[in-house]
């Protein structure tokens, strides 16, 4: 590591200085954006109610729909991004490559945000349902202030060591320094993807699906102005796509902190609560790690990839860029799943936390049957006209071609992601850490990567794309035979666990 390292909050008074003045200048920019926004008291007491008593289709339409829409213009951010650069004359083909090979490097930022988001909503979500609110608030002030450090340690790696880290991801030698300059750029907000990515569960768990959706979709329409402003009109090429991707991301993270700081949230940024205790740490990150997994997967698998088309064309961008459009496809369909199962997290955690087995039943049935007919309907149009996902990066006629021919075979096992993203996100709301991170190394690490060199070895770059779609199918009937068998144990051991609770509280009261 270099000498000119920045200095880190590792100690504890440190962190503790740093949210401090954090909080203070954050809470003097929310209260001037909240003051205008209705408040009720009561609210937020309501929804969480509402989430244990209400009608089970009208609400997982209410949590799932906004949630889905959310991870749409995700998908959105990504594919804007794609859109423009592959249109810059002269670079466009290098510059999509570059984005391609910079991608798995932000989905290990995301990993980390998952890890600490994903990992400490369900579990605050548990501890509202059993009524322990100051737990609940705990965690997530644990949350914010893990996410602070890890977000300003990655930045300062990123920053550092970007053009060592895009070669290493295999990044072909004429897209080098566009891959850097972007990622360079990238690398300075990552404290505001964090905090984006990261906090927005909380509001999710909370019953506030809409404000998570909203706040992810201005971040969205900011991003869509500014691209063509910076990468055309300003003359800033893959540069000004990395600074308004950054921009757009500190937009989102400043109306997420906001609603923290408004009267409709339970959870309140209290530094006597961020204090990071061993017990909470493990808490959040032994639920976590299992998005976390499934996110470092993905990156990987995507070096994977980057590396044996490398080997196996010579390096050619042609084959490189082919690869980012069909990963555009295979977001297209997972992204929105995983939003249903992440729209369904508050229910299934509030309604676990309670012992309600037949809501939990009937709620998880209802998102099956939701995420099984989009699954198919995507996958089906994906599979009659894949070419579409060319024609929208404008690509060359070699990638469109490529495009053509391979795309039904990297996508022909996507149509058991209503089981790979949807119910392994609703084994996460359940709690259970250990089966979900098992489900997670299976895609990816068991099957995929073996699968890439071998299958590469034997068919040359034909094998890369073939990797992907068998590993997704055999992985999806696998998921589909654990999660199904062991539903209905979860179910009746929280059952009991929530009698003999109120047992003991009775005995307690007498």
């Amino acid at each position: 590591m270099s000498s000119g390292k920045p200095q880190l909050p590792y100690n504890k008074n440190q962190v503790k200085h740093f949210c401090r003045c954090l909080t203070l200048l954050l809470s003097a920019t929310g209260q001037k954006v909240m003051e205008k926004m209705p408040h009720n008291e009561t609210k937020h007491k309501d929804i969480t109610e509402e989430l244990g008593t209400g009608k089970i289709l009208p609400m997982v339409f209410r949590l799932t729909v906004p949630a889905v829409i959310a991870q749409l213009i995700t998908f959105l951010y990504n594919i804007v991004d794609r859109m423009y650069v592959s249109r810059i004359e002269g670079s466009g083909m290098d510059t999509l490559a570059a984005l391609g090979i910079v991608l798995p490097i932000t989905l290990i930022m995301t990993a980390f945000a998952n890890l600490v988001g994903l990992g400490g909503s369900p579990r605050a979500g548990i501890r509202l349902g059993e009524n322990n609110r100051e737990e609940a608030n705990c965690i997530f002030n644990t949350a914010f202030v893990l996410l602070t450090i890890i977000g300003i340690v990655i930045g300062a790696v990123t920053f550092l060591f970007a053009r060592q880290i895009v070669v290493l991801f295999g990044c072909p030698q004429s897209a080098v320094e566009f891959a850097v300059s972007y990622l360079k750029i990238y690398s300075c907000g990552t404290l505001f993807v964090m905090f984006a990515q990261g906090l927005n569960p909380f509001i999710l768990t909370q019953g506030y699906s809409f404000i998570a959706m909203s706040s992810v979709l201005i971040g969205a329409v900011i991003n869509i102005i500014l691209d063509p402003l910076f990468i055309f009109v300003l003359g800033m090429g893959v540069q000004g796509s990395g600074l308004a991707t950054i921009i757009s991301q500190m937009c989102s993270c400043l109306c997420i902190i906001c609603f923290f700081f408004s009267k409709k949230s339970i959870f309140r940024f209290r530094i006597s609560a961020m204090r990071l205790t061993a017990a909470r740490i493990a808490d959040i990150v032994s639920l976590g790690f299992t998005p976390f997994v499934m996110a470092i997967t993905e990156c990987a698998i995507q070096i994977v990839f980057n590396i044996n088309l490398n080997r196996a064309t010579g390096g050619d961008k042609d084959y490189t860029a082919a690869l980012t459009v069909m990963l555009s496809a295979l977001q297209l369909i997972s992204l929105p799943l995983n939003g249903l199962g992440n729209g369904m997290q508050p229910f299934v955690s509030y309604n676990y936390g309670k012992g309600n087995a037949e809501r939990l039943k009937k709620g998880i049935k209802y998102v099956t049957i939701i995420a099984f007919i989009f699954a198919v309907s995507i996958w089906s149009v994906s599979m009659a006209v894949p070419e579409i996902y060319a024609q929208i990066f404008s690509a060359s006629d070699n990638v469109t071609y490529i495009v053509r021919e391979y795309t039904p075979f990297f996508l022909m096992g996507s149509i058991m992601f209503f089981v790979q993203m949807t119910l392994q996100n609703v084994n996460v709301a359940l709690g259970q850490a250990k089966s979900a991170l098992m489900l997670a190394v299976t895609r990816k690490v068991i099957i995929l990567i073996p699968l890439c060199f071998v299958l590469t070895h034997f068919m040359g770059f034909k094998g890369v794309y073939l990797s992907e779609g068998i590993a997704d199918l055999t992985a999806g009937i696998i998921t589909s035979v654990v999660i199904f068998t062991s539903f209905p144990r979860i179910f009746r051991e929280r059952e009991e666990l929530v009698k003999k609770m109120a047992k003991e509280n009775e005995q307690e009261r007498a």
